[in-house]
């Protein structure tokens, strides 16, 4: 992200990924707001902290956290500790508890170490940028404490109860909400289905706003009244969204910031990651060992990722002629961020006598992740392109106007394929060289892949996987001018293909790839032919199977069975004479 000289800077520090990525996507949006960084641990924060202190030209104007990972009691404790040692550091900037913290004593406790401000998390965006604004200001927040400085219900009968309500009902709204919203954006839905979501998701927003107004204290109304339109709202379980006047519409108007389409997307993508993650394809996928939540947290380590190579590329001031000389470096980026991430708890593992640094081991070892996996991974150019410079979507033989709802469709199974496939590329080199280290078993794997038989018949399924893609195929999918992409569902990852011009490929084929597409083309060419005469020589055995052989055997049958019956007819005559000559 390019440096916004008035902007109010912030860092945000929580250990829920999803929280995270949710919460800095929306408020980015937000013109005069600036997110420094966003890291989940303490130790990170205060490396962040020292780096920006030794810069002259930033600083933070305010620290978004939560207390500790907001459910154990010595979690919280620590993070009262983390408080006071910030306060001790850096005095000048103030702290905003974003907690989903709600012990009065807890939050009395964090008062007196010196926070400035406390949130639910639950808060609007609306109601939270003028929070953010006022603690800059040198102001202090403290909504549902005894200690309230900007709210005169506390000592109110029941307001500590009315708030618990609040909260508890629009969450259980919003959870309803993201499954329903994340379902209206399944491609190829009915259009039953789809009229009947929309209706369900009016309701919803209908029923969180009455619940947030109804039960609101009346400063809280107030402020959300008095506060301007957001420019979005994304739909995250933690945030609670606008009123349908003020959300965005499904048709995105064109003149849409490309940090508004992309926050769109990531939106859509955090959504569709609530989802269960089994793999629903007859294609193998290096994820499929990997336990769920590690699952999940690996794609949302890469979306952060994404979203911070467009904000490098964006600050880099990159022309749209050099995309695609910056494609491989771009996917190279994307994947070396992801296994410096994901593998950061198990820095060092041991290895027989020896202790490695998973991460560089990895990097060094990972013969083959560039050419089976990042170079074929499609359409990277045209989503960077749409992301960056809002460019019109060419895909499955259609052009799709830059922020519309299909080109967003479009745009998001882009991004999901892209997500999955970097995931591969961060275990591949895992597969190759540690899979059976027990330390990675017990950290990362599915209970189903815990045993060496277990991983090698995985292992083995891999090889083969790409054995046909390079020699059937991929030399197939490039002579049908087509991508196979994996898309998240709702039952889990899915596989979609769509239609794109793979001419130059084509024309680099050579060996037993070209002998396939050759094979395809002269099948093509007789198959018609055959159907034709296989249909002719059909018929003719058919005619005479039914009407010479069929008609001759049903004749001798015929004059079988006629002279059995005579037969049976002449001894029982003779033997009707016979008796009455007696």
């Amino acid at each position: 992200m390019s440096d916004r000289p008035f902007a109010l800077k912030l860092l945000l520090i929580d250990p829920d990924p999803i929280f995270r990525l949710g919460l800095r996507v929306a408020l980015e949006t937000i013109p005069h707001l600036q997110i420094l960084a966003d890291v989940p641990t303490d130790t990170e924060a205060l490396q962040v902290l020292a780096e920006i202190a030794a810069s002259e030209l930033k600083q933070v104007n305010l620290i978004v956290l939560e207390l500790g990972n907001g459910s154990s009691t010595d979690s919280q404790q620590l993070g009262l500790q983390f408080c006071r040692q910030l306060k001790a550091l850096y005095s000048h900037i103030p702290i905003l508890l974003l907690s989903s913290v709600s012990t009065q004593e807890m939050l009395l406790a964090a008062q007196n170490t010196g926070v400035n401000g406390y949130c639910p998390k639950g808060i609007s965006i609306s109601e939270l940028v003028p929070i953010i604004e006022e603690l800059v200001n040198g102001g202090y927040y403290w909504l549902g404490t005894t200690g309230i400085v900007n709210s005169s219900t506390s000592h109110l009968p029941f307001a500590k109860l009315r708030n618990h309500i609040r909260l508890s009902g629009i969450n259980h709204i919003n959870h309803t909400l993201t499954a329903v919203t994340a379902q209206l954006k399944i491609p190829g839905l009915p259009l039953l289905d789809k009229a009947i979501l929309a209706g369900h998701r009016r309701e919803l927003l209908a029923a969180r706003w009455l619940v947030n107004h109804l039960l609101a204290a009346p400063e809280e109304r107030q402020l959300t009244q008095t506060s301007p339109p957001l420019p979005l709202s994304i739909p995250y379980p933690n945030l609670i969204a606008q009123p349908e006047s003020q959300q965005i519409q499904t048709s995105v108007p064109p003149l849409m910031s490309p940090k508004a389409l992309q926050s769109t997307l990531f939106a859509s993508c955090i959504n569709k990651l609530q989802f269960p993650l089994p793999n629903l394809t007859d294609i193998p996928l290096e994820i499929d060992i990997l336990r769920e939540d590690k699952k999940r947290e690996l794609l949302y380590i890469i979306l952060q990722q994404v979203s911070q190579q467009l904000n490098e590329l964006s600050k880099s001031q990159v022309k749209i002629q050099q995309l695609p000389d910056l494609r491989n470096q771009i996917l190279n980026n994307l994947w070396q961020s992801a296994i410096k991430d994901f593998y950061i708890q198990l820095s060092q593992i041991n290895v027989g006598d020896v202790n490695i640094e998973i991460a560089n081991f990895l990097l060094n070892n990972a013969v083959g992740v560039e050419t089976e996996i990042l170079n074929k991974i499609p359409l990277i150019e045209e989503l960077f392109s749409y992301l960056l410079w809002r460019t019109d979507l060419y895909i499955d033989n259609m052009s799709y106007s830059a922020g519309s709802e299909p080109a967003n469709s479009q745009g998001s199974m882009i991004l999901e394929n892209l997500l999955i496939q970097i995931a591969n590329g961060v275990l591949q080199p895992v597969l190759n060289f540690l899979a059976d280290v027990e330390t990675i078993k017990q950290n990362l794997y599915d209970r189903h892949f815990i045993s060496t038989r277990e991983i090698e018949r995985f292992r083995n399924n891999l090889s083969w996987k790409y054995r046909l893609n390079n020699y059937v195929n991929e030399p197939q999918a490039i002579f049908e001018s087509r991508y196979e992409l994996f898309i998240f569902g709702p039952r889990g990852i899915a596989k979609i293909s769509i239609y794109s011009p793979r001419n130059q490929e084509l024309a680099k084929l050579s060996g037993v790839p070209l002998m396939v597409t050759l094979l395809l083309e002269f099948r093509d060419a007789i198959a018609p032919r055959l159907q034709s005469l296989l249909s002719f020589l059909g018929t003719g055995i058919f005619f005479i199977l039914t009407q010479i052989i069929g008609r001759g055997l049903g004749l001798i049958g015929r004059g079988i069975l006629q002279g059995i019956g005579s037969v049976a007819l002449t001894e029982k005559t003779q033997k009707r004479q016979k008796e009455q000559t007696k």
